[in-house]
């Protein structure tokens, strides 16, 4: 009896370990800029990492309005999980696999958590993904938020990461300099933009950006400042 209490007493100490690390990083994530799992990944296996960080006011103002209209259009109001989407995307016989991941969600599985969607571990992360989305926003702001998604996604075939070297690689131009076309199709090409490409999108890229651009115009950045 005495060995079954010390061993649940210390996974309860390695637990609450585990869950103080992406706490401590979240907080120093609001003066450092991060690096995600997958880039991580890439650096020890000695793949291409090609990653040019900017700021938010580096970057269009088109950017990150083209990513709100596509991913998550009350980024700005709700409080890092949009409760309402998740609910009818579980009530959804696709379930998770069918999206619901808001930008602080999504931020949250890039920097702590593993990438893929399909089988049952996609439950498994987007459970996790949830207390990690809420911490994220509690402790940033949605500007600081926002510039650390477009520096950590991942936006190219060969390694690019952010939308500084995704629009270089696409465009041969700074994301400060971004139209508002371009912001859309580099946008439509998410998640996958390995399989996508902005340079020669397909019709279907087409499609979804010229929808993006529309709602772009109607799109809540006020917290962006």
């Amino acid at each position: 009896m005495a060995a079954l209490s010390r061993f649940i007493r210390r996974m309860f100490l390695v637990g609450l370990f585990l869950a103080a690390i992406p706490l401590a990083l979240t907080l120093l994530y609001t003066v450092v800029t991060p690096v995600s799992t997958l880039m991580v990944w890439r650096t020890v296996t000695g793949q291409r990492v090609d990653r040019q960080t900017v700021k938010l006011a580096e970057i269009a103002r088109v950017a990150p309005a083209t990513l709100i209209a596509s991913e998550d259009s009350r980024f700005c109001s709700h409080r890092g999980v949009d409760w309402r989407e998740l609910a009818a995307v579980m009530d959804d016989e696709d379930g998770p696999a069918r999206g619901a991941s808001t930008l602080p969600m999504q931020v949250a599985r890039n920097l702590f958590l593993w990438q893929g969607d399909s089988g049952p571990t996609a439950y498994l992360r987007k459970g996790l993904e949830i207390p990690l989305a809420l911490i994220i926003d509690l402790v940033w702001s949605k500007r600081r938020m926002m510039e650390i998604y477009l520096n950590i996604a991942e936006w190219g075939p060969n390694g690019e990461f952010g939308i500084e070297a995704a629009s270089r690689r696409a465009f041969g131009k700074p994301a400060a300099r971004l139209s508002a076309g371009e912001a859309a199709l580099l946008v439509s090409v998410l998640p996958n933009p390995i399989l996508r490409d902005p340079r020669a999108p397909g019709p279907g890229v087409r499609r979804k950006a010229a929808i993006i651009t529309r709602r772009a115009n109607q799109a809540l950045t006020l917290c962006l400042g």
